[in-house]
């Protein structure tokens, strides 16, 4: 599932793929901000076809977080 996230992940954040690890941090490896955290969930639901509730979003905070969050939901990569 990291491999079909690295390419999403770095365009909304505008960072390599390289950077991106599953212990990446979203703020501090990855420089996101608010605003940029806001649209990456939207372009990970636009992908996974699922809806991540603005109160799931502050126990967010790696790259891992996302990847089990998803597949919690029942998504598969």
């Amino acid at each position: 599932m990291l491999e079909k996230m690295k390419p999403i992940i770095a365009e909304q954040l505008n960072v390599e793929e390289s950077e991106i690890k599953e212990d990446s941090n979203f703020k501090e490896d990855l420089g996101a901000d608010s605003l940029d955290l806001f649209e990456l969930v939207m372009a990970l639901e636009e992908e996974f076809g699922v809806e991540i509730p603005s109160e799931d979003l502050e126990s967010i905070v790696t790259v891992n977080d996302v990847i089990e969050y998803l597949k919690g939901k029942g998504v598969t990569a």
